[in-house]
């Protein structure tokens, strides 16, 4: 039955909405389906062969019974107590489905180095840019054109608490699962911190600290405004916010 719940609990996360994008990458939906199925079998088959849900009757002295005989001591008919551990996250995934990672973890990760760009491709000539945080830190330390001297960005991402009555901007990416996530943060200035874990747009300037252009370049913005929005669909997938 343990079996039969978990399969469940897979099968929950992963047919209705996006609640398994939280966990994992949109890819892998489908063999999260497939893991789901086979618990279940796996599940309905154990069940069936120990008559469940409705027990054969034996007969006392039976052969039934001579096979079913402790062995050293113990009863080898029973399923070891330490399964009884998958209970918990089973109803959980049933119940109630974690939420995706937030501050706790970016607080407590190393900041991922963005990979290097070969090009920039050159902003528009106006207006506030939509920028996802890795072209965002990419621009900051790598564009010997600095083309963010001075201009006005808008960027995505939740709050996490900093140091000194800053806060930071961070998305987390992963690979594969929320196993392997590693984050990515820029420091916010001159705005009041929303709540932790709060989904927002920040709207602001490059901090100027340290050569742009190169990595000696703070990962920071001061902040004009921050607007609250809902957690995108897909959390772990830096994009840039929506034009307009």
């Amino acid at each position: 039955m343990l079996l039969i719940l978990a399969g469940a609990g897979v099968l929950r996360v992963s047919l209705f909405g996006d609640i398994a994008l939280r966990y994992v990458k949109q890819g892998l939906q489908p063999y999260l389906v497939a893991s789901g199925i086979a618990l279940c079998a796996l599940g309905a088959i154990g069940a069936r062969r120990d008559g469940l849900p409705f027990p054969a009757r034996r007969q006392e002295g039976g052969a039934e019974d001579r096979e079913a005989a402790p062995v050293h001591g113990h009863d080898h008919t029973r399923g070891p107590r330490a399964a009884w551990l998958l209970l918990p996250p089973a109803l959980l995934l049933l119940l109630n489905a974690p939420p995706a990672l937030g501050s706790y973890t970016a607080a407590r990760d190393s900041p991922q180095l963005v990979v290097e760009y070969e090009s920039f491709a050159p902003l528009p000539a106006s207006g506030p840019v939509p920028l996802s945080l890795t072209e965002f830190i990419a621009r900051v330390q790598q564009e010997e054109r600095q083309s963010l001297q001075g201009r006005t960005v808008v960027l995505q991402g939740f709050v996490t608490p900093g140091e000194d009555g800053t806060w930071r901007l961070a998305r987390l990416l992963i690979s594969c699962c929320a196993a392997d996530a590693q984050s990515l943060a820029v420091t916010v200035h001159g705005v009041t911190a929303p709540p932790a874990d709060t989904w927002v747009t920040v709207t602001g300037t490059w901090h100027p600290d340290g050569a742009l252009g190169t990595t000696s370049a703070a990962l920071a913005l001061d902040a004009a405004a921050v607007d609250r929005i809902p957690e995108p669909p897909l959390p772990y997938v830096d994009r840039p916010p929506a034009a307009g």
